[in-house]
C-alpha cells in the first residue's frame, strides 16, 4: 500500500507499507535510494515483519526540501510514525538512513524499540572515511531510454544499478527521482562526528557491515559494539556498502533473527 503523508510546513512524504502481520519495521534508505529498495527484505520477512519504507525528503516520490540536515530527516521519520500511530518500532537504516535512525533513537526513544544500522558508522569524515562525499554534480539525470540512462551513469560509476532503482519513465523518456544538487547537500549533511547520537540511545542494536565497504571500517564497527551496550555486529565479508543487495538472504536472516530475539520470551 502506498501512503502519502502531507504536511503544511515540511515536504510531503511517500511511503510504501508492505503490510502483513509481524513486528513493524521502519526501513530508511540511503542517499540516492528510495523505499522500494527494501522490497526484497519485506518479501523475505513476510509474516514476521511489517516493513514500512518511506522515500525520504528529496528522494523518490517525496518532496524536495530547503534543508537536508540530520535533524530534518529524523523529524520526518518521527512525524511519519506519529501520523501512523506506530511506535515503538524497529528502525532500520542503510547508510545515511542509518544516521537518521541513530538520531531518531537518541531524540525519540519512545518511537524506537530496536535499532538496525546497515554499513555506516558514527564518524563520517576524513581520515576515518577516505571519500565521505561522492561528487555527483553534473551527472546525467535523464535519457530517452532506460538503457541509455544506465549507460550514461556507468561512465561515472562501475555499477549504476543502485541509482537506476530510482529511474522512472515519463512522456519524455527516463529520469531519476532525485536532483543531483540535492544529493550533494544530503551527503554533505552526513559528514561529521555522530558519536553522541550512537551513544545517546539504549535500545538493543544490530550493526551490519559489508566487508568490502569503504564507509564502515572493521575497527570502527567493533568500536561501535564495544562502546554501546546491547549492540551486536554481523559482518558479510563478500558484501560491499549495499549489503541488502549483495547478500539479500543473509541480510534478511540477520534482521529476522534480531527481530525474533526481541520478541521471543525465552530471549528476555
Amino acid at each position: 500500500m502506498e501512503i502519502t503523508f502531507t504536511r503544511e510546513d515540511r515536504p510531503s512524504l511517500a511511503c510504501t507499507d508492505f503490510g502483513g502481520p509481524g513486528t513493524p519495521v521502519l526501513a530508511l534508505h540511503g542517499t540516492f535510494g528510495r523505499g522500494a529498495v527494501f522490497a526484497r527484505l519485506a518479501a523475505d520477512l513476510a509474516g514476521r515483519a511489517r516493513v514500512l519504507a518511506p522515500d525520504q525528503r528529496g528522494h523518490g516520490r517525496s518532496g524536495r526540501a530547503a534543508g537536508y540536515g540530520r535533524d530534518e530527516f529524523a523529524q520526518d521519520a518521527a512525524d511519519l510514525l506519529d501520523h501512523l500511530g506506530l511506535g515503538p518500532v524497529v528502525v532500520l537504516g542503510h547508510s545515511s538512513g542509518g544516521l537518521t535512525a541513530q538520531r531518531l533513537a537518541a531524540r525519540r526513544p519512545d518511537l524506537v524499540s530496536a535499532l538496525v544500522v546497515e554499513d555506516i558508522g558514527p564518524v563520517v569524515r576524513r581520515p576515518e572515511v577516505a571519500d565521505p562525499v561522492l561528487d555527483v554534480r553534473g551527472w546525467p539525470s535523464s535519457a530517452p531510454t532506460r538503457d541509455g540512462l544506465a549507460r550514461a551513469l556507468a561512465r561515472h560509476v562501475p555499477d549504476s544499478g543502485y541509482f537506476m532503482a530510482s529511474a522512472v519513465e515519463d512522456a519524455a523518456g527516463w529520469r531519476l527521482l532525485f536532483d543531483w544538487d540535492d544529493m550533494m547537500a544530503v551527503q554533505e549533511g552526513c559528514v561529521g562526528d555522530w558519536w553522541p547520537d550512537w551513544l545517546g540511545s539504549s535500545c538493543p542494536a544490530l550493526v551490519l557491515r559489508g566487508g568490502r565497504s569503504p564507509l564502515l571500517p572493521g575497527w570502527l564497527a567493533r568500536e561501535m559494539v564495544e562502546r554501546r551496550p546491547g549492540t551486536r555486529l554481523v559482518e558479510f565479508p563478500a558484501a560491499g556498502h549495499w549489503v541488502h543487495d549483495d547478500e539479500p538472504s543473509g541480510f534478511a536472516r540477520a534482521v529476522g533473527d534480531f527481530i525474533a530475539s526481541r520478541t521471543d520470551p525465552d530471549e528476555g
